[in-house]
């Protein structure tokens, strides 16, 4: 999997985004505890969200601590990135109900089994450094250099400004500018594409018809009745934000396989170029403007695509792919 390549290395804000890349649990207990001891000593709350064999390392090394949580990695980053930033901000917000200051979090993320997987989380470790850096809060993410592939261990250098080491910490060269990392991962492939779709509507006109048509082959599907609810409102939100922010024609296809549903909506509107889009709501906590589809859809689908033409004058249309696991 390709990487863009380095942009130089970003100026400080409230958070902070470190990475340290770790060969064995000396090293790990080494750097990472000393961070978490330094914020308690400070009065910071620290959080560990790691695998089960990383936090008890950290724990043995770090001792009990009222301030010291440690919570497991898949309550703190969920299946899907959106949620995990939420998680992340919500005990910024507790500490600071509870009249602490930062939040130190040494975090272990799960990238999933294939790289498909994996490209959601790199999305996620390049997002974050733009979605958590207003709010109180200093991640130290951690890699077992001995487990995670190549193409991950790259990943982490090109998403944090800072790698910590045994002799502190130090600026990242190799960091890229987020939204230029971003802009540069792949819109991957999707094999059901070159294939007949079970459903398409080349102009979606009304909303009622096409509502119950999608719901028709979900149904056929055999789908858990919750997953099936949560793609429908997923693709609602979709044609919703196609057919009144884009240009006509809004497009819709719709295939279903044994392990996933794919569904692609399209409309003819310019090149839409901003790739922070939908991992919070458009207009931060005011829920009362709207903006919240693509958001919605983050958390629901497993994986949400975004493609277009290319930026030469001229060229124009948008394409959202939403994908749901069955299994």
């Amino acid at each position: 999997m390709g990487q863009p390549r380095p942009g130089g290395c970003a100026p400080p804000r409230d958070y902070r985004h470190d990475a340290l890349l770790f060969d064995d649990d000396a090293q790990l207990a080494r750097v990472a505890a000393p961070f978490l001891r330094a914020g308690l000593d400070d009065g910071d709350a620290a959080v560990i969200a790691t695998t089960p064999r990383t936090a008890g390392v950290l724990r043995e090394a770090v001792g009990d601590h009222p301030l010291l949580h440690v919570i497991d990695r898949h309550d703190a980053y969920r299946a899907r990135t959106p949620t995990a930033i939420t998680t992340f901000r919500r005990l910024a917000e507790q500490h600071a109900r509870e009249g602490g200051g930062q939040v130190r979090v040494v975090g272990e993320v799960d990238f999933g089994r294939t790289e498909r997987d994996w490209l959601e989380w790199q999305r996620y470790e390049s997002v974050i450094n733009e979605a958590l850096a207003d709010w109180p809060l200093w991640g130290l993410c951690v890699f077992d250099t001995q487990r995670l592939p190549p193409p991950l261990l790259d990943s982490a250098r090109s998403t944090h400004s800072v790698l910590a080491g045994p002799d502190g910490r130090a600026p990242n060269h190799e960091f890229v500018d987020p939204a230029q990392y971003l802009r540069g991962l792949p819109v991957p492939v999707e094999p059901l594409e070159a294939t007949a779709p079970r459903l398409t509507a080349p102009d979606v006109s009304g909303f009622a018809g096409l509502r119950r048509a999608v719901a028709g082959e979900l149904a056929a599907t055999g789908a858990d009745a919750d997953i099936v609810e949560d793609f429908l409102l997923a693709v609602d939100e979709m044609v919703s934000n196609a057919v009144r922010h884009g240009l006509p024609p809004v497009s819709l296809r719709l295939w279903t396989a044994e392990d996933r549903i794919v569904c692609t909506i399209g409309d003819g509107g310019p090149w839409w170029d901003d790739p922070f889009a939908g991992y919070g709501p458009a207009h931060g906590d005011d829920l009362s403007r709207g903006g919240m589809g693509l958001w919605l859809a983050r958390q629901l689908c497993d994986h949400v695509d975004i493609s277009g033409g290319s930026r030469r004058p001229g060229d124009s249309g948008v394409r959202v792919r939403l994908t749901v696991r069955l299994r």
